[in-house]
C-alpha cells in the first residue's frame, strides 16, 4: 500500500515540523476495518497507516534528514525552523508514525440539536528529547435529508453552507422508514503519532 508521507511531516508540528518532497511511493502498512448494523442507515470506517523508518543521514548545516524504510527505500526531509529538538537526532534513530482516518455517519436522534463543529488537540515533544508529535482533529457535519429515491436507493443530502450531495444507500436499509428533514450526522477524525527514538 502506499501512502503520501506529507501526513509524517505534518505530524511534528510544532515541535519538528519537516517539510519535504511528496514521496507518496514509500511503502507503508495500512489496516481499514468497517462496522455497520443491519437495517441501520450510516455506520462507520476506519483506515489505520504505519510507517516505520531509520536515520541514515544528518545533514545539520541544511536541517536534512535521510530516512530507510524496511524495504530499502530512502528518501530525504528537511527541518523547518521549528524542530527545537533537531540537534537530539542520531543516525539509527527510527521513526515510528501512525495516521488513522475514522468517518462516523448516523442518523441524529428525535430532538438532537447536532449542529457542525470542530475540535482539535495537540501534544508535542518536550525539549531536549527525541522529536515527537501526536495530535487529532475532529469535524462534525450535519446535513439534512431533502430527497428520497426508493427506485434507486438513493438520497439527497443538504449541508450548512448550501451545497448537495446524492448519495446511495446500503441495500438493507428500508428507506420507507426515512423522512425528508431528517438530520445526518458525519464526524470525521484523523489523529496521528510519531516519534523517533533509539534502536
Amino acid at each position: 500500500m502506499k501512502t503520501p508521507i506529507r501526513f509524517i511531516m505534518a505530524a511534528l508540528l510544532p515541535c519538528a515540523s519537516f517539510s519535504v518532497i511528496s514521496c507518496s511511493s514509500i511503502d507503508a502498512e495500512s489496516i481499514t476495518t468497517g462496522r455497520v448494523e443491519a437495517g441501520v442507515p450510516g455506520g462507520e470506517v476506519s483506515h489505520t497507516t504505519r510507517v516505520r523508518a531509520t536515520v541514515t543521514g544528518i545533514d545539520a548545516a541544511n536541517r536534512k534528514v535521510t530516512l530507510v524504510t524496511p524495504e530499502g527505500k530512502k528518501f530525504p526531509i528537511t527541518a523547518g525552523p521549528q524542530v527545537a529538538n533537531f540537534n537530539q537526532i542520531r543516525i539509527g534513530d527510527q521513526l515510528n508514525a501512525t495516521l488513522t482516518d475514522e468517518v462516523i455517519v448516523r442518523m441524529a436522534k428525535p430532538g438532537e440539536r447536532a449542529g457542525d463543529s470542530v475540535t482539535g488537540a495537540t501534544g508535542v515533544a518536550r525539549l531536549g528529547s527525541k522529536p515527537g508529535a501526536a495530535a487529532a482533529d475532529s469535524y462534525q457535519i450535519t446535513a439534512t435529508v431533502t430527497a428520497i429515491d426508493q427506485a434507486n436507493h438513493t438520497a439527497t443530502l443538504r449541508y450548512s453552507d448550501g451545497s448537495s450531495a446524492t448519495l446511495p444507500v446500503r441495500s438493507d436499509v428500508d428507506l420507507s422508514k426515512r423522512r425528508i428533514g431528517e438530520k445526518v450526522v458525519i464526524r470525521a477524525t484523523q489523529a496521528f503519532a510519531i516519534r523517533l527514538e533509539k534502536p
